[in-house]
């Protein structure tokens, strides 16, 4: 009886420590991952070439536009001054911030500059991780923006300017959100998507791809660990052994690279080589899967940057530019009246 009360309290105990290395690796992971609220999205370091002085000759923003009964639940909507078209191509763009922080005002400027080329524009808050909302999730911020998009659309009409299709688009945490609706969501979309763009998204989850994180090592404390983080993104208990197909579907609700497919939109995204809080590894699954399935695509690599893709501001302009030749391909403006 002893011996055995001995036994049960030994797995206790090992127990309790892989549940404390769960819980150290998801504080550093959200500290880390939620100062990329700084993401270099939200920086310009080419003058008026990415920005617009935005006035009333350009357009008009509506702020704080609910679309859900949650605090958090509300959208910021511009609308080109151009008013006489008969259709518009939507562009959202979520906010970065590690999925713990952030807000839509702070991508104002690259809201303000797709507007400026004819395109209603949207940024779209979601609930948050914090003490407030310990439950909320990646899962759960996925499916408040995909909740959100009849609501963006449907306001749009009522202003006069009628959707018929988008391209969803975002930076850091954004990106990840966006890639999810983009592959994840298309099918269900109220008006078709057409493509997606954004930096530096983790849209895969393996343990040995997150060196930075020490989940490869492949020690009983490191799977708890990766199991532990992992898990609180997806907003579930993950039991699945690692690199099975359980796992996968496990994983799947909030990981956009196992939704990929041959009829996947077309995708431009950036990395970091060095980048420590979403590792540069997942990325190269996302650009394998692109490729394996045919979809048009173009990858940035930016060879000196982490993740904020502050030393590569050659790549990173090409990386911008790339995303007015994406849209004008793929959702043009209509020029008719």
């Amino acid at each position: 009886m002893r011996r055995e009360r001995k036994e049960t309290k030994e797995k206790k105990e090992k127990r309790r420590g892989r549940v404390m290395w769960g819980v150290i690796y998801v504080a550093a992971f959200l500290v880390a991952f939620g100062g990329s609220v700084a993401f270099k999205m939200t920086y310009n370091p080419f003058g008026d070439e990415f920005s617009v002085d935005w006035n009333d000759s350009v357009g008009r923003v509506y702020n704080d536009i609910a679309y859900g009964e949650g605090e958090a639940n509300k959208f910021d909507l511009y609308l080109p001054a151009d008013d006489t078209k008969s259709s518009y191509g939507l562009v959202v763009y979520l906010h970065a911030g590690g999925f713990t922080s952030g807000d839509k005002s702070g991508d104002a400027e690259i809201l303000e500059w797709l507007c400026q080329r004819g395109y209603v524009t949207a940024g779209i808050n979601y609930t948050l991780v914090s003490e407030e909302h310990p439950d909320a999730s990646v899962y759960s911020q996925s499916m408040e923006i995909k909740e959100s998009i009849p609501y963006v659309i449907a306001e749009a009409e009522k202003l006069g300017y009628p959707i018929d299709e988008m391209a969803i688009s975002g930076g850091s945490a954004g990106c990840c959100l966006a890639l999810l609706y983009a592959y994840r969501d298309a099918k269900t979309s109220p008006v078709p998507v057409k493509m997606v763009f954004g930096a530096v998204g983790p849209s895969s989850f393996y343990p040995e791809d997150w060196k930075c994180y020490g989940f490869d090592l492949g020690t009983e404390e490191s799977d708890a660990a990766a199991r532990e983080m992992f898990g609180a993104m997806a907003g579930k208990e993950l039991r699945a052994e690692f690199g099975t197909p359980e796992y996968d579907e496990e994983i799947k609700d909030i990981s956009a690279l196992l939704w990929i497919d041959e009829n996947s939109v077309p995708t431009l995204v950036a990395y970091g080589k060095y980048d420590k809080i979403q590792p540069y590894e997942g990325s190269k699954r996302l650009l394998a899967a692109l490729e394996e399935n045919h979809v048009p695509h173009d990858y940035y690599l930016c060879e000196h940057s982490g993740h904020g893709l502050q030393n590569d501001n050659k790549v990173y302009g090409k990386y911008m530019r790339k995303i007015t030749e994406y849209l004008d391909a793929y959702m043009p403006i209509d020029e008719t009246m």
